[in-house]
């Protein structure tokens, strides 16, 4: 297991608040760092480099695909190592994968679709696997849980 990355107070206070949601206003960064006792300046550079380590990899909104009338799917593909970065980038090419994601498994490619319709799920798979290949495994969400990480600070 690799060994936990090193976050100081103030790195931990922003991951923590972060998951509790960005406020709506017309500076976020600025709101959110007076929360933390930083300023905006810091708060941003400190998520840059956050993102640049790796421990974060995005900052935005979380969409409900399904709330909207379309769909999200979890799916996963065996894709030998050596064709694992064409494959990637011809499954990020398409717009309704939002991220993938690689695991040191048999199913060694994953990634979520979100469509605007339902329908649409099975088109994008479909369309991955004439382009790759290699058959796409469609994971649909069952049931929905909301974690949240929370790091000691």
């Amino acid at each position: 297991m690799p060994a936990a990355p090193e976050l100081d107070a103030l790195d931990r206070a922003i991951v923590n608040r972060l998951q509790a949601g960005v406020p709506v206003v017309e500076r976020p960064f600025a709101a959110l760092a007076a929360e933390l006792g930083t300023d905006e300046e810091t708060l941003i550079a400190r998520l840059r480099a956050l993102a640049e380590r790796g421990l974060v990899d995005r900052v935005g909104p979380m969409y409900r695909a399904e709330a909207m009338g379309g769909d999200v799917t979890l799916a996963a593909m065996r894709v030998p190592p050596e064709r694992l970065e064409e494959v990637a980038a011809r499954v990020n090419a398409y717009a309704e994968v939002a991220h993938n994601y690689e695991r040191d498994d048999e199913f060694n490619l994953w990634f979520v679709v979100a469509v605007e319709r339902p329908e649409d799920v099975g088109r994008v798979l479909a369309a991955i696997e004439r382009e790759t290949g290699l058959r796409v495994y469609d994971f649909p969400k069952l049931r929905e849980f909301c974690l949240g990480l929370r790091l000691e600070v």
